[in-house]
């Protein structure tokens, strides 16, 4: 198989309160060494309870603590993530989320992108960090 996908999930149980039916997961690795999380927010992966409520900065960092624990379980770690995308629901986030992923991924140098959009999948949740990244020598 050329794909590995950890953390299956489907949506009627992530967001019961929708009326949705998506097979997905958390993680796919392809080809063995190119990893493709799935965006993460300040949701605890093992409960599935928002943290942070109202603290962006809190929020980003449990979307990279999410993404330290994802990329651990498919071999990688964070100093081999390439791209991450970061998006903010508010541009008064941008710098307490800077911030913190900064501090997540001192000496890294992945590239990045910024948006700012008018909201995600729950209203409580203020940033989504969408990462990819390779494991080396193919893991």
């Amino acid at each position: 198989m050329t794909h590995t996908r950890l953390r299956k999930f489907n949506t009627r149980d992530t967001y019961p309160e929708q009326k949705l039916d998506n097979d997905l997961c958390q993680i796919v690795v392809a080809r063995g060494t190119t990893v493709f999380l799935r965006g993460q927010v300040g949701q605890d992966l093992e409960t599935g309870e928002s943290v942070g409520i109202g603290d962006a900065a809190a929020q980003a960092d449990q979307a990279m603590r999410n993404i330290e624990t994802l990329l651990t379980e498919a071999g990688s770690e964070l100093s081999h993530i390439t791209k991450i995308v970061v998006y903010i629901t508010d541009s008064r986030h941008r710098e307490p989320v800077y911030r913190t992923i900064g501090h997540w991924l001192k000496g890294v140098f992945p590239v990045s992108t910024g948006l700012v959009i008018d909201g995600l999948a729950r209203p409580e949740w203020l940033v989504e960090v969408d990462a990819t990244a390779v494991i080396p020598d193919g893991g």
